[in-house]
């Protein structure tokens, strides 16, 4: 597993994180050492940075995967931790929305999900939007080719996890921040399409789903 950082010494703790991530608080992890180097170096800050790589022991962790779940389940989750909009509307749907949806994720020690980065966000904002039919969601998330996180949510998950001190990576940020940028940008052309093709009927939206 690894976890991309602008920082080259770090120390997963339990209860540490921001709350505003897609999970929520946790330690979150990939199994691609491709996107945790793009991942490092997603902020615009001109900073060379750095993968650490980690064994986790999953042995008797209960862990969540939203692969397993409803589409519609991962987007409550998302809302509960991010803002998909500054309105009203959003404010009194959103909440409709998560106790309708969302499953109780109390009791796992791991959530297995995607990552929501800006073009995810992209899809999440135009849903709520009722700019796009929950039939061609799943197809519009895959079109990201973000892959897989994992985000330790207890202290039993923590203590399952050992850094692998020697295999520490410097991240060049010229090449990846470009590399990242680019599966952003070419995940939104293909997203726009298939939003405005004629397979978005729109008429399973939103709002309708309440």
């Amino acid at each position: 597993m690894y976890h991309g950082s602008s920082n080259k010494a770090v120390t997963p703790t339990f209860g540490l994180g921001n709350e505003k991530h897609d999970y929520g608080k946790g330690f979150y992890l990939t199994e691609s050492f491709e996107l945790a180097r793009e991942w490092a170096v997603y902020r615009p800050d001109a900073s060379n940075d750095w993968v650490h790589k980690y064994e986790l022991n999953i042995e008797n962790l209960k862990i969540l995967d939203f692969d397993e779940r409803n589409v519609l389940s991962w987007l409550a989750e998302l809302m509960k931790h991010r803002d998909a909009s500054d309105s009203r509307r959003y404010r009194l749907l959103s909440k409709k929305f998560i106790d309708k949806y969302a499953v109780s994720t109390e009791e796992y020690d791991i959530i297995k999900g995607r990552r929501a980065n800006a073009s995810y966000f992209y899809i999440a904002k135009a849903f709520v939007r009722d700019e796009v039919d929950a039939d061609i969601l799943e197809e519009l998330l895959a079109l990201g080719d973000l892959g897989i996180q994992y985000c330790l949510k207890t202290k039993k998950a923590y203590q399952n996890l050992t850094e692998i001190s020697e295999s520490l990576a410097s991240v060049n940020f010229e090449e990846f921040n470009a590399k990242y940028n680019e599966r952003d940008i070419t995940a939104r052309e293909n997203m726009r399409r298939l939003i405005d093709s004629d397979r978005n009927r729109i008429t399973k939206v939103f709002s309708t789903l309440l």
